[in-house]
């Protein structure tokens, strides 16, 4: 079974350093997020991704969504940032808003699932925020088998996927709610999934710029 270690502020630099050397290792971490637990891998290396898909039962061909602990990690994953992106980052982030922008060619294909792109998301969750802050990037796929229901407590983690994970970083029990709203955010900006972060909300932003949202 997995590993379980507490999210104590105090001990942050531990607990990081512990997270890393999984990472690194190419295992499975859980993590909470501002919604549910969620699943990390390095988000570079291809065989971790491929171990991910295993871990849920998921077939790959979907691209994974990529969580930051700070603005300056991005340039990790995308090239360019445009400005329809920016607007929403400096409005939204941190929180709910998944943005898909064009990915760093250095990204896996596995990750993106061929699609040329990745959405990224300044978690909105705090001691996430503080973790990847020192970690760097990782997935943010979430933590359950595939078609089974989300995971807000550690202990269902263990329960469901502790025998495919290395670690578990427990945090408590994490809100729930709805998931991440996911904007495309390149030449045009189009609403690919419908979450906390409603539509109406982003199309106030975006008027008051001269963007429209389709």
């Amino acid at each position: 079974m997995a590993a379980i270690l507490p999210f104590i502020p105090g001990e942050l630099p531990h607990l990081a350093q512990a997270v890393a050397r999984t990472l690194e290792a190419g295992d499975i971490v859980a993590v909470p997020t501002e919604t549910y637990y969620g699943l990390a891998v390095n988000p570079f290396a291809a065989p971790a991704i491929d171990r991910l898909f295993a871990a849920k039962g998921r077939a790959d061909g979907k691209p994974l969504l990529v969580l930051i602990g700070e603005p300056s990690q991005l340039s990790l994953l995308v090239p360019a940032v445009s400005p329809a992106a920016r607007v929403l980052m400096e409005t939204f982030w941190p929180g709910p808003l998944t943005i898909v922008l064009d990915a760093h060619p250095s990204l896996p294909e596995s990750l993106t699932a061929g699609t040329g792109t990745v959405g990224v998301r300044l978690t909105g969750c705090v001691p996430l925020r503080q973790l990847l802050t020192l970690v760097g990037p990782v997935t943010g796929t979430s933590a359950n088998p595939a078609g089974a229901p989300p995971a807000a407590t550690a202990e269902t983690v263990q329960q469901t996927l502790g025998d495919r994970l290395a670690l578990i970083v427990d945090a408590g029990r994490t809100p729930g709610g709805l998931p991440s709203t996911v904007l495309e955010a390149r030449d045009i900006v189009r609403l690919v999934r419908a979450g906390a972060v409603t539509r109406h909300q982003i199309e106030n932003v975006l008027q008051t710029h001269g963007i429209a949202v389709t």
